[in-house]
């Protein structure tokens, strides 16, 4: 089964566009709000090569620091999957940390299915002479060059940056870190016109707090593998709203043979370092 969690990290930490250059990044970045948002997830459609019969589980997505501090982001995924047969439970915890101003980019994931760790993979990223060179730590130490890609805190601030200026379809490639931590996949992302909230039934906006009468693009984001070609499929896709200081909610992930939708059930803002103190993550 494709990595779930993979693609739901995208979503908040990724956008679409060619990457913005260092010094536009960096003072771009005050628009972004730290904050922890916590999602309930539900299986929304499957198909019978999926295997599936249901699904549930819960997601929270943590963001903090600032351009001079650094962005660290805490994500964890847990789902309980229903086959039939069995139920699976499975636990994917990420970490990560990006340097804007450094074009550095640290990162550890560690998957559990059943309580039991079945995966860990960590290592760190820097943009360097157009390309991406990657230090793998682990679970086998190695050193991979990639084509140049973004990085995820980068992303956001491009595709708010193009959705305030109208333009909606983008294309790129990107790193995150997951999988292996040895590839990078490329995206195209299309942004509809900014919307305001429509009081509907089962509308998470009214969990957004202060933000929920806040405008917001709808965003959708196909990944496709390495060398995707023509009328390739995307490997997953994904849509959410997006409102612009970075907080996302009304999440739909599409994986192909199932769909999940997460709804968000709680919103936190959190304090913003600040940048006079001149503090940086060693």
């Amino acid at each position: 089964m494709i990595n779930q969690g993979r693609a739901a990290i995208l979503a908040f930490g990724l956008a679409a566009g060619s990457a913005a250059s260092a010094p536009a990044g960096v003072e771009g970045a005050a628009v972004l709000l730290p904050h922890r948002a916590v999602y309930d997830l539900k299986l929304k459609d499957s198909s019978e090569r999926s295997g599936i019969e249901g699904m549930n589980g819960r997601m929270v997505y943590e963001f903090t620091g600032s351009a001079c501090t650094g962005f660290t982001t805490n994500f964890r995924f847990v789902t309980r999957i229903n086959t039939g047969e069995e139920t699976r439970l499975t636990d994917q915890q990420t970490t990560t940390f990006e340097d804007m101003q450094r074009d550095e980019f640290r990162f550890e994931t560690k998957s559990f299915t059943d309580e039991q760790m079945d995966k860990e993979v960590s290592g760190e990223a820097r943009e360097d002479d157009s390309k991406v060179k990657v230090e793998i730590e682990r679970p086998d130490p190695r050193e991979i060059e990639l084509v140049a890609s973004a990085f995820p805190t980068e992303h956001m601030l491009e595709v708010i940056k193009n959705a305030k200026s109208g333009k909606r379809f983008f294309e790129t490639r990107i790193f995150d870190g997951s999988e292996n931590g040895d590839q990078s996949m490329i995206t195209n992302t299309v942004i509809g016109p900014q919307q305001t909230p429509q009081q509907e039934a089962g509308d998470d906006a009214e969990r957004a707090g202060e933000f929920s009468q806040a405008a917001y693009w709808p965003v959708t984001i196909a990944y496709f593998s390495e060398g995707a070609e023509g009328d390739a499929m995307p490997v997953y896709s994904m849509s959410f709203k997006l409102y612009d200081n970075g907080i996302t909610r009304d999440l739909t992930m599409d994986y192909g043979d199932f769909v999940l939708s997460g709804s968000l059930s709680k919103l936190e803002v959190l304090d913003k370092p600040d940048c006079d103190q001149n503090q940086r993550r060693p």
